[in-house]
């Protein structure tokens, strides 16, 4: 069987690559050094779920940070869970936020200065000088540096209500589309031959739906950074692969997409989402150490 690549580390060439429009998913010794380590427990746990009723389909999600894995990790899990004839397939949450990813990231940005102008006005410290000097940190892009405390005796007014307003936006229903997912979950569990997936781009242009068969698979994996979120619902298996901070930053800059990678405001987002999933990593059934030991 082809589960002997996977066990010597080998990677077979007919993984699945991947789930997003313009991305395939590589495969390094890294993934399937985890997924070697999560699939006996996550094996064990679809058949107690299968126990009283085989053929029973499935849930599966993989979360953690972008630079965690998830895309490479779902990919072996998955290809594992065909060998062992129990059909697996995987979709990717981040076809579902929205808004395209650059309109995303300047909706987070404007959130972030909206609550903080507006933290300025009720503390009573929106002067046109402080105007003046917020509106040329705006412009180079430094607002979110939280050196400026030392500098400005209104900044940390002007950080602390705009990270509120942040911290209430990021992984929401309002920037995610969790009811779209859901229903997707539920039309799989409840038995559809078929299954309609959004695919979105990094543009406007780059939107659109594929139908895809489902009517052999009895595993479906949903790898997203929010994978864990108590919005979604009908998850049966939720595996968290943790990460750092630093490490997401890292692979952000190594995948290098996108703009402002290393900005302070970017420093602030994955902090943030970092504090996302380490509220809800006791929720998770199987939890991965970043030194690659399930606790």
């Amino acid at each position: 069987m082809k589960t002997e690549e996977i066990l010597s580390n080998q990677i077979p060439s007919d993984i699945p690559t991947g789930d997003m429009p313009g991305e395939t998913v590589k495969i390094a010794p890294g993934h399937i050094d985890k997924a070697k380590t999560i699939f006996p427990r996550l094996l064990a746990l679809i058949r107690s779920e299968q126990k009283d009723a085989p053929g029973k389909k499935l849930t599966v999600s993989v979360s953690g940070g972008s630079g965690a894995g998830k895309s490479g990790v779902a990919s072996v899990l998955s290809y594992m869970l065909n060998e062992e004839g129990l059909g697996s397939f995987v979709i990717s949450g981040d076809n579902y936020p929205r808004r395209i990813p650059s309109a995303n990231d300047n909706e987070r940005l404007h959130i972030f200065r909206l609550g903080g102008i507006r933290g300025l006005r009720d503390a009573g410290m929106l002067t046109p000088d402080i105007v003046a000097s917020l509106r040329k940190l705006q412009c180079d892009e430094k607002d979110a540096d939280t050196s400026l405390i030392n500098l400005y005796d209104w900044y940390d007014s002007y950080f602390e209500s705009g990270k509120k307003a942040l911290a209430e936006y990021l992984g929401s229903p309002s920037e995610l589309d969790y009811d779209e997912v859901n229903l997707i979950l539920s039309s799989f569990k409840e038995g559809s031959d078929e299954l309609w997936l959004k695919r979105m781009g990094r543009d406007e242009a780059s939107l659109w739906y594929d139908r895809v068969d489902v009517r052999d698979k009895k595993i479906l994996i949903l790898e997203w950074t929010h994978g864990n979120s108590e919005y979604l619902k009908g998850i049966n298996i939720p595996i968290l692969l943790s990460s750092t901070p630093e490490e997401t930053l890292s692979y952000r800059l190594k995948r290098g997409r996108d703009n402002g990678i290393d900005s302070p405001f970017t420093a602030l987002v994955l902090s943030l989402e970092q504090k996302l999933l380490d509220r809800r990593s006791s929720s998770a059934a199987i939890i991965l150490s970043g030194n690659g030991e399930i606790n």
